[in-house]
Parts: structure tokens; sequence; C-alpha cells
């Protein structure tokens, strides 16, 4: 993970290029890992689908790669309990990370934090951003959604790929819950090593969500065809920030409907 504020900011401008998403510092999500139930203290690990499962928390980069990783809290815990009891809500929190102060969007005057961007699974603050409730949105909302989702598909397509390529995660895993964790661990060190030094051959082209911009459409990746062991953090909408959370919120939604536009954004709302 990053160290120092020019490596934050490296990170974020990466985002701004590739996903035209600036102030963005990476895509948040979790996943339940399914285990076989464990002999011992079983209902801890029992989830929302009535599997057992430990939680992968993990923060992605805009190149698929994960930054931060925490494997291993109880399936049964809150999703939103999960990432409080993460080291990264806490440095997150406290400002402990060295990401930068605040400072205006392209083209803007008012100071905003750099984001992280997650769903639903996650309340948001004011360095968190998530969607709007979908229900009578406007279009300046809308965009704001699809340029959201845009960012944090990476996160998705990252555990969708890191699931695809190695086959224990497509099932639960018969290990002790420490074994487990070092697994798991070690698959995403893997995944990040090989989208480093063998990214052609780990993830050729169409391994991935691939957006057509002349359609307006999303052509699936191809771990989409694999049977997923992974499972989603449940969703709760009705996480909703608090009034700075919204204030950045705002602004943001107003920067990709001005300075920020995109000209294909409209075909995707």
């Amino acid at each position: 993970m990053p160290c120092t504020e020019e490596e934050w900011l490296q990170k974020s401008q990466q985002f701004a290029e590739k996903w035209n998403f600036p102030h963005c510092i990476g895509a948040l999500d979790g996943k339940h890992v399914l285990i076989k139930a464990p002999k011992q203290r079983g209902s801890l690990y029992h989830n929302y689908k009535g599997t057992h499962s430990v939680v992968l928390m993990a923060l992605a980069d805009a190149e698929y790669k994960f930054q931060y990783i925490n494997v291993g809290c109880f399936g049964r815990i809150s999703d939103g309990g999960v990432f409080n009891a993460c080291s990264l809500s806490n440095k997150l929190a406290d400002n402990s990370l060295g990401i930068p102060t605040p400072r205006p969007l392209p083209g803007r005057t008012k100071p905003v934090p750099f984001v992280i961007v997650a769903d639903d699974a996650f309340a948001m603050k004011s360095y968190i951003m998530k969607p709007y409730a979908f229900r009578n949105l406007h279009g300046e909302q809308r965009i704001f959604n699809y340029r959201l989702s845009r960012a944090r598909r990476i996160i998705e397509n990252a555990f969708g790929l890191a699931s695809a390529r190695f086959r224990i995660l497509r099932r639960p895993i018969e290990l002790g819950v420490e074994k487990l964790i070092h697994v798991v661990s070690a698959i995403c060190v893997l995944h990040n090593f090989l989208m480093t030094r063998s990214k052609r051959l780990y993830a050729p082209y169409g391994s991935f969500d691939v957006e057509n911009h002349e359609t307006g459409t999303i052509e699936p990746g191809e771990w989409r065809q694999s049977t997923q062991g992974l499972v989603d953090l449940h969703v709760n909408p009705h996480l909703r920030g608090n009034l700075e959370a919204k204030n950045v919120q705002r602004e943001f939604t107003e920067y990709f409907h001005q300075e920020g536009e995109v000209p294909w954004q409209y075909k995707y709302i």
C-alpha cells in the first residue's frame, strides 16, 4: 500500500487517466470466502447466505492489483463491522496513511478529499464515495452513479479474475482457518505478481469487463463465465453518509456533469 503523498498521488493519477475519476485512490469491496464449517465455533462463521465463510476485504488500484487486503474476519460479523475492524478503516479515520490533503477537482475551486469508491455494503464518508440510492434519480445523479460504478468495477474484476485463475476459491475450502488465511493472502500476492510480470498470459484482453462506448454496453469479462465461489457482501442501501460526505458527493456530481464530463457517459444512464 502507498506510504507517501507522492505514491498516493500516482495512484490517483492512474484512476484519473484510466477511469476518468480524479481524486480516487482505490476501489474497495469485500467477499465471503467459503469454508467447510469448523467443528468448533462454527456459528461464528455462519453468514447471511446460510453458508460458512471468512471475509476478504481488499482495496484495488487502477490496474486491478490489490494494494491492501484483510482476510479472516468471521462470516457472521455484519459487513460494516468487518470494515470497521480493519486497520485500513482506522487509519483512514485518523488520517495516518500519508494521503494528500484535500484540494479542488480539476477546473473547480472547492477543496475535496481524496476518496475511495465503494458500493452499498459500506457507509458513505467524506473519504468513501458510494452511489446514490436507485430511486427518483435525476440526470446528474445517474451520471455520478455510472462514473463511480466504472471506477468501482476494478475491484469486482480483480476478485473475479483471482477466483477464475485460482480454482481453490470456487468451492468451500477444507482447511483450518489459519492455513486458509495464508492461502488467500498468497493468492492475492500471486495475483499482483502475475498482473505485473505476466499480464498477457494471466489476464489477456477480454479477461476483464470492457465498455463499448459506441453502443453504451458493457462486454462481460471472461472471468464471469467461471463458477464463482466468492460471495458478495450484504448490501445495505440505508447506510447513508453525514452532511460532510454528502457535500463531497455533490461536488463530484457537479464535476462529472460539468468540467469532468466525458461524451459517452450519457449512453450508460
